[in-house]
């Protein structure tokens, strides 16, 4: 993704820090919006069907000596804290300017109303998608999924960038994964806390959209990670995707490190603790996002195998088995790459259409113009776009059913496609059932730019099915049940299920998008 798509459909504004209030912590366990965490008191915001309790620490602010280690344990507090204003935003680039602060990792909780200890309700943790360089929970309001899906929704910050992800032998020895590090603190957090809201820390489904869904594959292959979720969700994310191994890691950070001032210092680890975020924000700025056909492994900031934290590629550890057997729901949606190549070149040739295939695919890029030639669609854009998404160097279909058929031997997996479609065109070119467009059947998005339409009455009518699976798979692991279509399990070759307004059906999801054809490719 580019930093300019980012903000197009991730960015999201700062705002207030979280307040002590000062009322009696002996009336506070008769107070539907006062919960005690391990770590003191918490006042949420009380609605009429849920609360909401925002900007709870999980973890001391990774600021100063801090920075670019393993998240420690949040002080504790007296009285009752405020668990109402949004939770502050890691620092990322705004627009046109750094925003965000260090002091992030903070966790939002929302409940349905009446939920209390005893309850045991299904608990979903959500990560955030945006590149690993923007993003924030604050932009995913939580009360529809928690209110009809009738599940605890807690969602955590995580660092971001190199703040994140810095992979650095100066810095010490596990080869970053920081980002990471916070995701298993949050969890962690949620063992030892989800039954003082109502939830029950022993069925925890993790879930994430984009780089969060790549961050649950991480996850899933972390032997650190074990035990503290019992099943997951991937939306427009595959464990399939290659990450970066270490090696290549090491060689951005030294990059990273001599544009920053630090490669000569005496005390590099200080040098680099001892910057403004603002100037770390800015490394390696744009690398492996400067043209539309670039792949996740070509990026310096996400997770990183071949490290203690993640000591195998996702994909390698769910094929063999030695991924997390938890059972699994994944898919995305139907044109995933269209807003980005619209958002690149949306102004695209034909001669253009075969360039980008040669820079992508060398002197494979025949075959893929055979198989895709341009003719076949209204325009050079909508190849491109119909190509890279097919593909998924970046994000896709084909390596999300990879995902699901090496995992449907080891777990149950349940696959999906998102078909629904927007008549919404960006710069000429219209974006179908683009990358998260499924997001607002969901969530409540508050974004600053927000480039999703306004639910139809049958489109909330799709929302309300969507929460029914995914709460049912959260409290079961098996989406179906009364009121909605069967949704078998899947097994390889097998249809997915289409999740649209005109039904919910099986579609043959990787004949539509010529998975085949892919398999046979370098990815």
């Amino acid at each position: 993704m580019s930093i300019r798509i980012l903000s197009l459909f991730a960015a999201i504004a700062l705002a207030g820090a979280t307040l002590l209030a000062p009322p009696s912590v002996a009336s506070a366990p008769h107070d539907p919006g006062v919960v005690r965490v391990d770590t003191g008191w918490v006042r949420g915001q009380v609605a009429e069907d849920h609360v909401a309790f925002t900007s709870i620490p999980y973890a001391a602010p990774p600021v100063d000596e801090r920075r670019w280690r393993a998240p420690s344990p949040p002080d504790r507090w007296s009285g009752v804290r405020k668990a109402t204003s949004p939770s502050p935003l890691c620092p990322q680039p705004g627009d046109g300017e750094v925003i965000g602060t260090e002091d992030c990792l903070y966790l939002d909780v929302t409940v349905p109303r009446g939920s209390r200890p005893g309850t045991r309700l299904p608990v979903v943790v959500w990560l955030y998608g945006g590149g690993f360089t923007n993003g924030g929970t604050r932009a995913y309001g939580a009360a529809r999924l928690a209110t009809e899906g009738q599940v605890i929704v807690v969602a955590p910050n995580y660092r971001l960038g190199a703040l994140g992800f810095l992979s650095s032998p100066a810095l010490d020895s596990t080869g970053g994964n920081y980002g990471l590090s916070d995701q298993q603190a949050a969890l962690r957090w949620v063992q030892r806390n989800a039954s003082r809201f109502g939830g029950d820390p022993h069925n925890v489904t993790l879930a994430g959209q984009s780089a969060g869904a790549r961050a649950v594959c991480a996850q899933l292959a972390s032997p650190r990670a074990r035990q503290l979720f019992d099943r997951a969700i991937l939306q427009s994310g595959a464990c399939d995707t290659e990450l970066p191994g270490r090696t290549q890691a090491e060689r951005w950070a030294a990059q990273a490190t001599s544009d920053l001032g630090c490669a000569s210092a005496a005390d590099v680890a200080g040098c680099l603790r001892g910057l403004p975020a603002a100037e770390l924000v800015g490394a390696l700025r744009g690398v492996g996002f400067e043209k539309v056909t670039a792949r996740v492994k070509d990026r310096p900031w996400g997770p990183v195998a071949g490290t203690s934290v993640l000591p195998r590629q996702p994909g390698d550890a769910v094929l063999e088995g030695t991924a997390a057997s938890v059972p699994l729901l994944i898919g995305g949606t139907r044109d995933e790459m269209r807003s980005f190549v619209a958002g690149y070149t949306p102004d695209l040739t034909e001669d253009g259409y075969e360039a980008a295939l040669t820079d992508a695919f060398g002197d494979r890029a025949d075959e893929v113009l055979a198989e895709y030639p341009v003719s076949g669609y209204a325009s050079p854009p909508l190849a491109l776009a119909t190509v890279l998404g097919d593909w998924g160097g970046s994000i896709g279909t084909c390596p999300a059913l990879r995902t699901a058929d090496g995992a449907s031997a080891h777990q149950p997996v349940y696959a999906y496609e998102f078909t629904e479609a927007t008549d919404t065109p960006y710069n000429g070119v219209p974006l179908g059932s683009f990358h998260g467009l499924d997001l607002p059947y969901l969530w409540d998005l508050s974004l600053d730019q927000n480039p999703y339409p306004d639910l139809t009455r049958e489109q909330e009518q799709l929302s309300a099915t969507m929460i029914d699976y995914w709460a049912a798979f959260a409290r079961t692991g098996d989406p179906n049940g009364p009121g909605r279509p069967h949704w078998p399990e899947y097994a390889p070759g097998s249809t997915v299920v289409e999740l649209s307004t005109t039904g919910i059906a099986p579609t043959p999801s990787a004949g539509d998008h010529h998975c085949d054809f892919w398999a046979g490719l370098p990815r």
